[in-house]
């Protein structure tokens, strides 16, 4: 069981959440888009910290679950918590995949496949325009306003 709160945002959380998002973040958060490969800011980040939802701020990946998958997009084997992530079918394109999703603001992620490393061996791939990034030790987003967890320093 988690630490944060995962009641989603109100209509007017998300409206406000929403209006701070460039055009690109927004096609690919709440559009289901893909960012192109191989230009994603965080594509080569090798700072120690938190990678956090970017409309929501809840943390979904470690930097230590961090790989070098190849393909183009930033890799993680595993969530910072299972819970913090939702996988639902994604049939577009002609393909069935698993798309992976915040589960607190439902916001679009990335996919998973089953092709990562030891020792999940999934391959969690994100957009990273889906992403904040804390490093460790700073505190944690905190834009719906929530105590507890949300109110913390990154580790």
């Amino acid at each position: 069981m988690t630490a944060f709160d995962l009641t989603p945002p109100t209509d007017s959380q998300r409206a406000a959440l929403s209006a701070g998002l460039s055009a690109a973040e927004r096609r690919v958060l709440l559009e289901h888009g893909t960012e192109a490969a191989f230009c994603g800011v965080f594509l080569d980040n090798k700072l120690d910290g938190i990678y956090t939802c970017r409309l929501c701020g809840l943390p979904l990946f470690r930097s230590d679950t961090k790989f070098d998958s190849g393909t183009g997009w930033p890799s993680f084997f595993a969530p910072y918590d299972p819970g913090h992530v939702r996988v639902i079918t994604d049939t577009s394109y002609g393909m069935t995949r698993d798309e992976i999703v915040c589960a607190r603001c439902g916001s679009h992620l990335g996919h998973v496949f089953p092709d990562g490393p030891p020792p999940t061996f999934e391959r969690h791939c994100l957009n990273s325009v889906s992403l904040g990034f804390t490093a460790k030790g700073d505190a944690l987003p905190n834009p719906l306003h929530r105590g507890g967890a949300e109110a913390g320093v990154g580790n």
